[in-house]
Formats: C-alpha cells, sequence, structure tokens
C-alpha cells in the first residue's frame, strides 16, 4: 500500500529540510511526496529544488498564480498516486514510524476513512515544548461532529479514493482547509485515533496559523462548519434553529457552544467508551 506525502508549500524553505529529513528516516518505505510551490520566491522554490535534488522519491510542481492553500492542496491529492494521503507542513516533521503506524491501522481495519494521532508542539528549533493533549478518539456517526473543540489534529491520513468520492476541499478557502477535509470524510465513514505522538509541530511566527490571521482563521472555520450543517441537512442544532445564510462567525460557534460544557463531555466520553466495545 503506498502513501502519499502531500506538501503544500509557500515560502517555508527555511525550515523544509527538517520536514525532509523526517520523511528519509520513515521506517515505511512505499512512499511518495508531492510537493506543489504557490507561488514563492524564486530563492524559496530553488532552496527546496535543491534539497530534493536527485531524489525520486520527491515530485515537485508549481502553480502559475498564487491560488492560496485550499486549491494547493486539493491539487495536491489529485496528483498524489498512492492508496493512502497525509499532508505534512513543509515547516513540519513526522516521527519515523507515523506512516507505518498509519498504514497498519488501514490495513486491519477496512472501513477506517481517516487515522490521526497525536502532535507536540515545538520551538522554531523543532524541539519539542508540550504536547497537545485534546487530540483524542471521537464518537463515529454523529451529525452534530464539527471538531469544536478540537480532537482531530495531525498527523492525518486518508483513504484517497474514498476521499475523491466526496465534493473535495473547497479550493476557495484561505485556512481551515483542514477541518473541511476532515469532516467530509468524516461524513461517508469512520475515523481512528492513533494514540502516539507521530506529528511535530513548529511554532515560529512565520506560521500561517500563528500569525496574525486569528480573527479570519475563525471567520473560515466557522464557514466550514456551517456548510456541513447544511450537507448534513441540520435545521436546528440543541433547539436553536441554524441559520440559513452564513453572515458571522460567533452566530455558528454559539450553536455549538453547549459542546464545551461539563455534563455534555461527559456524556460524550461514555458513547466513545461503548463505541470502543462495540468494535472489538
Amino acid at each position: 500500500m503506498k502513501f502519499s506525502v502531500l506538501i503544500a508549500h509557500y515560502n517555508n524553505a527555511t525550515y523544509f529540510k527538517d520536514c525532509y529529513e523526517s520523511l528519509q528516516k520513515q521506517t515505511y518505505t512505499d512512499w511518495e511526496a508531492i510537493i506543489i510551490d504557490d507561488c514563492s520566491s524564486d530563492a524559496e522554490k530553488e532552496m527546496v529544488k535543491s534539497i530534493i535534488a536527485n531524489n525520486s522519491r520527491f515530485k515537485f510542481f508549481e502553480n502559475q498564480v498564487n491560488k492560496g492553500v485550499g486549491y494547493t492542496k486539493r491539487r495536491c491529492i489529485e496528483l498524489a498516486t498512492g492508496e493512502i494521503c497525509g499532508f505534512v507542513d513543509p515547516d513540519d516533521a513526522i516521527l519515523p514510524t507515523a506512516i507505518e503506524e498509519t498504514i497498519n491501522v488501514f490495513n486491519s481495519k477496512k472501513d477506517i476513512v481517516l487515522t490521526y494521532s497525536r502532535l507536540s508542539i515545538c520551538d522554531q528549533n523543532l524541539k519539542p515544548l508540550y504536547p497537545f493533549k485534546a487530540s483524542s478518539q471521537v464518537l463515529n456517526n454523529d451529525p452534530l461532529f464539527f471538531n469544536y473543540p478540537i480532537q482531530i489534529a495531525h498527523f492525518v491520513a486518508f483513504r484517497r479514493d474514498t476521499y475523491m468520492k466526496t465534493i473535495k476541499i473547497n479550493p476557495e478557502l484561505k485556512i481551515a482547509e483542514d477541518q473541511d477535509l476532515y469532516y467530509k470524510l468524516y461524513e461517508v465513514g469512520k475515523v481512528y485515533f492513533i494514540n502516539k505522538t507521530n506529528y511535530l509541530y513548529r511554532t515560529h511566527s512565520g506560521g500561517i496559523s500563528q500569525n496574525n490571521n486569528k480573527k479570519k482563521s475563525r471567520e473560515y472555520y466557522a464557514l466550514v462548519i456551517w456548510q456541513a450543517m447544511q450537507r448534513r441537512n441540520l435545521k436546528k442544532i440543541n433547539g436553536i434553529e441554524i441559520p440559513e445564510t452564513f453572515s458571522n462567525a460567533q452566530e455558528i460557534f454559539n450553536l455549538l457552544e453547549y459542546q464545551n460544557k461539563i455534563s455534555y463531555r461527559i456524556k460524550k466520553k461514555i458513547l466513545i467508551i461503548l463505541q470502543k466495545f462495540s468494535q472489538q
């Protein structure tokens, strides 16, 4: 079973060597890397090309104009040839057994369409600072699942053939394209949590999700949640009507505020435990 590592690159070549080396250390050997550059500077592109030079596993493509992360990641999947795909940001890295452990799940659990694991928050030198503790198994087949609060996070992998049967990532998204992907796959199959840290997430001033885009990120996150509500034909949540048109993020997050309450979380944990026993 071939694994396609998908890398959407935009002016992150300074950190890319760590990503590259982490892939070279993978214990699972049947993989390729698809890199699409979204109109980085010439110097940045050349730096990436020099790192991957003479390595046939890496395939480098370019967008003719800057299209944004939604378009670029969607194109990454379309160009992949592996049965299983997984995104790794060019400034991050994965642990040596990350791909192998992922492939083992897909080989043994045919009903799983998406896997995810734990991640470690790192400094700009990729030195681990603290674990992202929120990741855990989610309840499958729940029409009210919106990854809020976030549980599905890196390292995420998925069956390419299943993804191709969905309406795919919205190419217009500039942020929250990962959530859009998770929802669409969640809606057509089961997801599985690998309880191990497999991803190193680098924090630095140039990171897209770490700069001054927090307000914009919240808007996009709410938009993809609202779009998922529409696909699932939901009319009300917790007794409150869902707006027919999207107007602002707070209106959507207010609908989901009950999911942060202790009573709801306890109920969800019980259901997840029962789900686990039913699958044994």
